[in-house]
């Protein structure tokens, strides 16, 4: 039986950015006088009605979060089950079979697929599941429901362990759905083939949404020596391998992590050409710097440094500092990735923060191509929060060649 949703009223003018698209309705937006929300269940569905009383939407609300609502439709009268589930899952799906040839990529991408608090990787035979409100956790059954019907996958994992769960209040858990599962998850990527941890890997196993940068290293490392910092279970450095780099280390703080990337690299033949570092970047980058090693490509994929906004500072000093170390490791005319998932770092202030690092070292930077998250990671209109990721090919060159 589908819950009776609650009526959320808005604070004059606070319907405006919602009006423009956005899916977000913060706590401070709320008129608590008409509409108390304190002892509403997490997850309780809810229609929304701006200040004069007419309907914006219908979605679920969070009493305890900061955003404490998100909006499913704009229609006040329709309600998210599994129908709804199932219409927005085939629409997904559509994308990316016109996008890529096998089911290997991102199938729900929460709020660039309206579907705020969901995201749902696919690994062949195998769905990943990843809840992160409370909303999506009282919409599971019939979500699951859901991807049998559209897609019936071999396996289900559930991985409900993202640390946005705490901020909703949840527990963190892991199981598969009517299934033992397997042991591992087989990804096929711009041509290079990968296994990464059913249950321990990072996120939902992979990270999908470097594909089209990843899909650019051809043409910067044939013949090349590559550093792939940060460089989990090989994504970068075995498609390195694989487009004929002469050479890679990765470096990464978990042996776990380089095991994977070694087992990845044997598993495409190349890892005659590969060795690996564990240890911290920045420390491992200083022990490069001091033992005089130059490499003719540098990719830096660090995880968020900037989780919350006022980490903002402080993370994009570490930005600045990641990327100094780097150069400081880098060939004359040396090509450099600097990514950043952070979406509180816009790719502006990322730019400024790597020019930054170039002139303190007395450095001239072209910055060459500006990437993004891979298509299957679409970006709501109307959100620029849904735009996290930011990848900057930039040439590295001495001052001189540029006033």
């Amino acid at each position: 039986m589908q819950d009776t949703s609650c009526e959320i009223w808005l604070k004059k003018g606070e319907e405006r950015r919602l009006r423009g698209g956005h899916l977000w309705i913060f706590s401070n937006e709320v008129d608590t006088q008409r509409s108390p929300i304190r002892d509403l269940p997490p997850g309780a569905p809810a229609v929304f009605r701006e200040h004069g009383g007419r309907a914006i939407g219908s979605g679920y609300i969070n009493p305890h979060s900061l955003i404490c609502g998100r909006l499913l439709s704009r229609d006040a009268r329709r309600m998210a089950d599994r129908s709804m589930l199932e219409e927005r899952l085939k629409l997904a799906l559509d994308l990316r079979q016109r996008l890529y040839p096998a089911p290997y990529y991102r199938l729900i991408h929460g709020e660039g697929d309206g579907l705020p608090g969901l995201v749902v990787d696919r690994y062949g035979n195998v769905c990943v599941v990843q809840i992160n409100t409370a909303g999506m956790e009282r919409l599971l059954q019939a979500l699951l429901e859901a991807i049998q019907s559209v897609l019936a996958p071999e396996h289900l994992l559930l991985r409900a362990d993202s640390g946005l769960r705490q901020l909703e209040g949840l527990d963190s858990y892991t199981r598969w759905v009517n299934s033992d599962g397997v042991d591992e998850l087989r990804v096929e990527e711009n041509g290079s083939l990968f296994r990464v941890p059913a249950l321990g890997g990072q996120k939902t196993g992979w990270f999908y949404d470097h594909r089209a940068n990843r899909a650019r290293l051809p043409d910067f490392v044939r013949g090349a020596r590559v550093l792939d910092v940060c460089s989990y279970a090989g994504g970068w450095g075995v498609q390195a391998l694989n487009n004929g780099a002469e050479s890679v280390t990765c470096v990464d703080s978990s042996s776990d992590a380089l095991d994977q990337a070694t087992a990845n690299a044997v598993l495409n033949g190349v890892e005659d050409r590969l060795t690996t570092i564990e240890g911290d970047a920045f420390e491992v980058l200083q022990a490069l710097r001091q033992e005089k090693l130059r490499y003719d490509v540098i990719v830096l994929d660090p995880p968020a440094f900037v989780k919350k906004r006022k980490d903002l500072r402080n993370g994009l000093a570490g930005y600045r500092r990641l990327n100094g170390l780097g150069m400081q490791v880098l060939a004359h005319q040396g090509i450099l990735f600097s990514a950043s998932c952070s979406s509180h770092v816009g790719e502006d202030a990322l730019l400024q923060e790597v020019l930054g690092a170039a002139r303190h070292l007395d450095r001239s930077l072209q910055l060459v191509e500006r990437g993004s998250q891979s298509a299957d990671h679409p970006m709501h209109a109307a959100m620029p929060e849904t735009r996290y990721l930011k990848c900057l090919t930039c040439r590295v060159l001495p001052a001189w060649t540029s006033p």
